[in-house]
């Protein structure tokens, strides 16, 4: 398989709502595109949704599918932007939970991908017991009192979870993430 089919037949969801961190959207989906995969911009609005860029708002996405429509049975991985607003806005949905809940199954659980605030979602989701992640440093207390052993380091992979800090990590998140996605499936 070309470099450029890697992922030829993978679907994607990223998880976003308005001030999601523009770069953390737009580097993974672009990397995620590059090799194949589809990507759809689930959130929990129709239309658009407006992204933050260097402390004011960036750009308007295109919102695919809306969350409450969806489940993780639909793809092959998710992907949780970071931004402040974001995903204290997604954590407040029931349906953004339980979509995020889905991707942990009992036995395995498919490749989940979240940078810097992102990782909210999955304290709020009640899936990092026991789990290795790193974010943004504001919320280590947060994670760890989710259950999860934070370390401060650029990527972290836990079993197909893989976790990021900040924008200056996602070339190597990005990696990380076509790379999980490639072996599919862990054991939880």
């Amino acid at each position: 398989m070309s470099e450029r089919n890697y992922l030829a037949g993978k679907k994607v969801a990223i998880l976003a709502a308005d001030g999601f961190e523009q770069s953390e959207l737009q580097v993974p989906k672009n990397a995620l595109l590059a090799v194949g995969a589809t990507v759809d911009i689930v959130s929990l609005q129709e239309g658009t949704i407006r992204g933050w860029r260097k402390g004011d708002w960036g750009d308007e996405v295109d919102v695919d599918k809306l969350v409450s429509e969806v489940a993780a049975d639909d793809y092959n991985a998710l992907v949780l932007p970071g931004g402040v607003m974001n995903p204290d806005t997604l954590r407040e949905s029931n349906d953004a939970l339980a979509f995020v809940k889905g991707f942990f199954g009992e036995n395995e659980v498919k490749p989940v991908a979240a940078i810097c605030h992102g990782a909210w979602m999955l304290a709020e989701a009640d899936v990092l017991k026991d789990r290795t992640v790193t974010s943004y440093s504001s919320i280590k207390t947060d994670l760890i009192n989710a259950g999860a052993n934070w370390i401060d380091k650029s990527v972290v992979v836990d079993h197909g979870l893989v976790t990021s800090r900040v924008p200056g990590d996602l070339v190597e998140f990005s990696q990380k993430l076509v790379e999980e996605i490639a072996e599919g499936r862990h054991a939880a």
